[in-house]
């Protein structure tokens, strides 16, 4: 199987990469780092690629897609606790998390078109289900991610071809995107990636990770508006 990775230079996008080569998978990594972290492995391949940039992603991007790819996580994403609502700040986000973010999703949904089958996978948050004051463009950027999720999901099914759409919703993971006072439930990335695995091949629509998520999921996806403005 040939795996696709974009965000594969650390955290989540990481683990995942050496989850698959340890399975024996070809795959690729993108990210904007130059990584030497699985440099000796033969089936794998690393592109330097900053997703902002337009131009090089309809370019790299494109030739790999037209290579063919099995599976596509999209894993890259960036955050900044914000509370002070600085512009500057919130720019950056809106620009990786949204704007571009949308170019590689697109790119990959219609190559899966073409093919006539493929897996896209979209690593959104918990933290998508709700504005947090502390990060506004980061939890909006991820509830965008989550519908826009939905939508493709529906427009796969509409198509009638063998496309899959999955949602993951981490909650707080060991990466450098956890930030702030007081935080709980903190998850190794092997773990995420290992559970995140195990949706993808159950073909899930949704998948929270870890299992222990869940239910922080649930009630904070019914939370009443007016108690949740409270908190």
């Amino acid at each position: 199987m040939r795996v696709l990775i974009v965000g594969s230079t650390s955290g989540i996008g990481e683990a995942l990469a050496g989850h698959y080569l340890f399975e024996g998978h070809e795959v690729i990594g993108v990210g904007r780092r130059v990584s030497t972290a699985f440099a000796d492995v033969s089936r794998y391949e690393h592109i330097v690629l900053d997703i902002t940039v337009r131009g090089h992603v309809s370019t790299l991007l494109g030739e790999v897609l037209a290579a063919g790819v099995d599976v596509a996580y999209i894993c890259a994403g960036v955050g900044e606790l914000n509370a002070e609502l600085d512009y500057d700040v919130e720019l950056p986000t809106i620009e990786t998390n949204v704007v571009a973010w949308t170019q590689v999703v697109d790119m990959v949904f219609n190559a899966f078109v073409n093919k006539g089958g493929g897996h896209l996978v979209i690593i959104s948050s918990v933290g998508g289900l709700r504005g947090e004051p502390a990060a506004p463009a980061y939890s909006a950027s991820k509830a965008y991610q989550m519908n826009y999720a939905e939508a493709l999901r529906k427009k796969a099914y509409k198509i009638v071809k063998l496309i899959y759409v999955t949602d993951v919703r981490p909650g707080l993971v060991d990466t450098r995107m956890a930030k702030g006072e007081g935080l709980f439930w903190v998850m190794p990335p092997k773990k995420v990636a290992s559970q995140i695995v195990a949706a993808v091949e159950r073909r899930k629509g949704v998948a929270v990770v870890t299992r222990r998520w869940r239910l922080l999921h649930c009630i904070m996806k019914h939370l009443p508006q007016w108690l949740y403005v409270r908190m």
